[in-house]
């Protein structure tokens, strides 16, 4: 599975110890940055290369930080073929890709401590869609949608 993550300034401190973790268990992880701290970045900078890449199938599942998750939610979630959900908890982690095809998680770096992080994105990235046909029914009225825009 290839895995990308990105994180402007008010997700980096976190960006950087789920990256260590992540190299632990997964071969192919893309970092989109940023690169160091900058206080004065900006989450779309980071949010967008990440999404767009998710949306193309360069890479197959994306983890975005920012302080609270919300900016680079709403912002991933405008590139076709993202479906990008803001998480505090793991339910909604592996629950988002099995009925949803969920493929892009956003996490708030100062909202979100380091240990449930991780049990967020480990349930996210383990998780497999299940293809039911309520499902694919539901997500085709989404994708329909996203060809009207």
């Amino acid at each position: 599975m290839k895995i990308g993550i990105a994180a402007d300034h008010g997700g980096f401190e976190l960006k950087e110890k789920l990256k260590v973790q992540l190299e632990k268990q997964y071969l192919s992880i893309s970092d989109f940055g940023a690169d160091a701290y900058d206080a004065n970045d900006d989450y779309p900078d980071f949010a967008i290369p990440l999404a767009k890449a998710v949306g193309m199938g360069l890479v197959d599942r994306g983890i975005v930080l920012c302080g609270s998750g919300v900016g680079a939610c709403f912002t991933a979630n405008k590139v076709k073929g993202v479906r990008a959900a803001l998480l505090t908890e793991t339910y909604s982690a592996h629950q988002g890709v099995e009925h949803d095809d969920m493929n892009m998680i956003c996490i708030g770096g100062r909202v979100v401590g380091e240990e449930l992080a991780w049990e967020i994105v480990q349930a996210f990235l383990k998780a497999q869609y299940s293809g039911e046909a309520r499902h694919e029914r539901r997500l085709d009225k989404v994708k329909q949608l996203e060809k009207e825009q």
